[in-house]
């Protein structure tokens, strides 16, 4: 393929858009070496009957229908509005409380004290006062989240000397948080695992539906980095990269 014909490509993939928390479009492009822990299976020792759920940033609730708890005792924020007005259209028909809510406005979560057996969040932020001020006393918190150090050799290639936008965010510094908000920590793991990209513009869809792991980027702009990686593509078979994860499971003291 000739670089123009590329160009298009990529710039049709950087356009393409993504609502929910739906990765489809990169299936069978995208090699990730698995987690030493499965977050559903975790979630799943939790939702005993009659637990009262709340998912934190559900998306367009994909994980939430795959764990199959009751949707009347199912409650879900969303602080992107195509999501939260997906969630409206998918999920509130079903019985689910869907309210919208981004943590990092500072506001209090829109439920009152003491409304949830089980809080889940993966790869949403949180703010653990509010979350602790939901949870009921000996309620759970479940978290898996993007580390700080996701994609950073993907995103250094790209754009050479990022610093990255999270870097810091990672176990080590969130447990001493946890605790000291009064929560007990019951398990946590950290894991960065290999990923290969198996075509460009899958790293181009990527990017481009998540900018705030990389910010500024574009086609255009990093045009000749993204024909460097092309070009390893052809030598190698793959772009190599590095993803960062981390779970915790704590129980409320209160």
């Amino acid at each position: 393929m000739n670089r123009e014909a590329l160009l298009a490509q990529w710039r049709e993939e950087a356009a393409r858009g993504m609502t929910g928390w739906d990765f489809s479009h990169l299936e069978g492009r995208v090699v990730t070496e698995p987690l030493p822990w499965d977050y559903r299976e975790k979630v799943r020792d939790f939702l005993k009957p009659g637990v009262r759920l709340l998912d934190l940033g559900t998306g367009g609730g994909e994980l939430l229908m795959e764990l199959g708890h009751p949707f009347s005792l199912t409650s879900v924020t969303e602080g992107w509005e195509p999501n939260y007005q997906l969630c409206l259209s998918r999920l509130a028909p079903l019985g689910v409380t869907v309210k919208k809510y981004d943590s990092e406005e500072g506001l209090p979560l829109p439920f009152p004290d003491d409304s949830f057996d089980l809080v889940l969040s993966r790869h949403e932020s949180y703010d653990l006062g509010e979350v602790r001020r939901v949870l009921k006393k000996d309620g759970y918190f479940v978290t898996q989240q993007v580390g700080g150090e996701n994609d950073l050799p993907l995103i250094r290639r790209v754009l050479p000397g990022a610093a990255g936008s999270f870097v810091g965010f990672n176990l080590e510094n969130e447990l001493p948080k946890f605790r000291q908000a009064g929560f007990r920590v019951l398990q946590s793991n950290q894991a960065y695992v290999e990923s290969r990209y198996l075509d460009v513009g899958a790293v181009v869809f990527l990017l481009s539906v998540a900018p705030w792991e990389c910010p500024g980027f574009s086609v255009d702009r990093c045009e000749q980095a993204l024909f460097t990686l092309e070009e390893q593509m052809e030598t190698l078979g793959f772009v190599p990269n590095t993803e960062h994860r981390f779970l915790i499971v704590a129980k409320n003291r209160k």
